[in-house]
């Protein structure tokens, strides 16, 4: 493949990638040449993803299960891949948890802790293990997935949208940071996208008309429809692009209206 969209000999980690979205960024990633780590909490659920990307013959991929709360899980996820695969060229911070659906007042501080560390603490920690041969090779890619929830406001997700406006800060922190290295960090804003993460949302009948009336594709997206932005992020093809929030949602947030 001769295109700036090539992946080729690179390594992706993609956390929480059985499945959604991070499942479909991590077979677009391989189908562009990449070699892929799938990793979500159980270990089963990645090695059937992982055998399906390697049936098809593009990228290879393994399958290493971490939970993103747990730090030396995180960290034995770093360290399989480069035994396994040699450097990582790129990091996709997907997995997040919301375990609280309802008004900020009814939030548990655990609840509200718990959001916090999966969806802002964990992508710290994971940049944190993977970004230094990266600055030492003078390239590499770090995407955050966060959500257009960090950009609006919500009366049932709150504090979920709160840890992603937080990872959006993040994101520019850390191109400002490891920009002059040449690694690029950005993050992708979904929209509303037909995921089981989302069901809550997307299966509400009430919300799913309010955010389908205002957007301009009058429609929610498809979990492919995110990994498009992954690749050009991950690839050369964004090699000029760092510090951004590539929103990835339809039209729904600038209203189109009248």
């Amino acid at each position: 493949m001769n295109s700036l969209f090539d992946l080729t000999a690179k390594t992706a980690i993609v956390t929480g990638s059985s499945r959604g979205i991070g499942r479909a960024i991590a077979e677009e990633l391989a189908a562009h040449g990449a070699n892929v780590v799938i990793s979500s909490r159980k270990q089963d659920a990645c090695e059937e993803v992982a055998n399906e990307i390697n049936a098809r013959g593009a990228g290879k991929a393994i399958a290493v299960a971490a939970s993103i709360s747990d730090k030396h899980a995180l960290q034995h996820l770093v360290d399989e891949t480069r035994r396994q695969l040699g450097r990582i060229d790129v990091l996709v911070c997907n997995a997040a948890s919301n375990p609280y659906f309802g008004p900020m007042a009814g939030i548990t501080d655990d609840q509200f802790r718990k959001i916090m560390d999966n969806n802002v603490l964990s992508n710290h920690w994971l940049t944190s293990m993977v970004a230094p041969e990266m600055v030492e090779r003078g390239e590499g890619s770090i995407v955050v997935v966060s959500s257009v929830g960090g950009l609006t406001s919500s009366t049932v997700i709150g504090a979920y949208n709160i840890s992603k406006a937080a990872d959006l800060q993040l994101v520019r922190n850390l191109a400002a940071e490891f920009g002059p290295s040449g690694v690029r960090v950005n993050a992708i804003a979904p929209g509303l996208v037909r995921t089981d993460f989302a069901r809550a949302l997307w299966e509400n009948p009430d919300i799913l008309k309010r955010v389908t009336s205002i957007a301009a594709l009058k429609r929610i997206g498809e979990p492919r429809e995110i990994a498009g932005a992954a690749v050009f992020l991950a690839s050369s093809a964004g090699s000029f692009v760092t510090g951004q929030t590539l929103v990835v949602d339809g039209g729904s947030t600038f209203g189109a209206g009248f």
